[in-house]
């Protein structure tokens, strides 16, 4: 299958007095074929269009199409130099054509690895669609590039029996570790959704082990196996819903309202900023900002607090407060000179 491009938006506009250029490409390579010789005033005539444009399309078709016109003075008209020629009949947009290029570089950063050779074959077809639309081919590289830190990797295996029991509605067994616990367990589910959350894939499914809905970080599960039973997803579930109910990837539990303030200075670097899709911004007079948007669990949005460090304050809830100010001291205590490590091998070295 092959695919031209171009980025005249007239392409899909229609009217009385003008067609289509795709539609003017497809009749030039029929008259070309069909050997009438046709030429720039022809086409501007069949068409409407000024003889600057009707040579713009043919020098299109030339240039980006690689069509091997070439004109012969003799009978004032184009041929093919090689009739075996055949012209790209699939339109992609600009917008397409960006899309393309950030999907292939989206696939390559968070798939391609451990995927495997199917889907490695997928990013070269892609590739070969983008060669026809650059100068140079490095270009494609150098355009556009995706950069993930701290996330992990499951193994090929894994993922493609996850993924495999997700389309197919069939239940899923695995060893799964828990870091929390520092504990691991053998967990029977009816995968739901597979979905890569900064980088890192994880798995929501129905958990008969703990008779609930739980989220799975495909990195800590081994020993996968898919199961003959299907299942159905319960109605109580809609995907949309659960991935907008809360912050961060902590689903489930209580709703809470988090407000976090940020000094004026902090408040420049994340004025635009999405926390969540339901969030509300409060600016106060000394320019700083409140953020305010629900959470069902502590854990993520601490770190994130913490990422920011003295930028911000937690308004509300006490319970946040409480733990961000326990955190707090911890870090104090850690970087105290007498006590902390670093500290000890100093005194060491004296």
């Amino acid at each position: 299958m092959q695919i031209w491009y171009t980025d005249e938006k007239a392409m899909s506009r229609k009217n009385s007095g003008t067609k289509s250029i795709y539609e003017r490409f497809l009749w030039f390579d029929q008259q070309v074929r069909a050997k009438r010789c046709p030429n720039a005033t022809k086409l501007a005539a069949e068409f409407e269009i000024s003889l600057k444009t009707a040579q713009r399309d043919i020098e299109f078709m030339r240039d980006r199409l690689n069509c091997p016109l070439f004109y012969d003075k003799t009978l004032k008209g184009y041929s093919y130099e090689d009739e075996t020629f055949s012209l790209p009949s699939i339109y992609i947009s600009s917008e397409e054509l960006t899309a393309l290029l950030i999907t292939r570089k989206m696939l390559q950063g968070i798939s391609a690895e451990y995927i495997g050779g199917e889907l490695s074959l997928l990013i070269e077809k892609i590739t070969s669609i983008l060669k026809r639309h650059v100068t140079e081919e490095a270009s494609i590289d150098d355009a556009v590039s995706i950069q993930l830190i701290g996330y992990a990797k499951p193994s090929e295996g894994i993922f493609k029996s996850v993924l495999e029991a997700c389309l197919k509605k069939k239940g899923l067994s695995f060893d799964y570790y828990s870091p929390a616990k520092d504990e691991k367990t053998t967990r029977t589910i009816d995968p739901y959704h597979l979905f890569n959350y900064m980088g890192t894939w994880h798995l929501i499914g129905y958990c008969h082990l703990r008779q609930g809905l739980r989220d799975f970080n495909l990195s800590r599960i081994t020993d996968a196996g898919i199961l003959d039973e299907t299942f159905s997803i319960r109605r109580s579930f809609n995907l949309r819903e659960y991935f907008d109910s809360a912050f961060g990837l902590y689903k489930g539990g209580n709703r809470e309202e988090v407000t976090l303030r940020f000094t004026p200075e902090k408040s420049k670097w994340i004025r635009d900023q999405i926390w969540h899709r339901d969030q509300e911004k409060k600016w106060l007079p000394d320019g700083s900002l409140e953020l305010t948007f629900p959470v069902t669990n502590f854990a993520e949005i601490a770190m994130e607090v913490l990422k920011h460090g003295s930028g911000v304050e937690v308004v509300e809830p006490e319970g946040l407060r409480t733990l961000i100010r326990a955190e707090a001291e911890k870090v104090t205590r850690l970087y105290q000179e007498e006590s902390s490590f670093s500290g000890k091998r100093m005194q060491q070295a004296r």
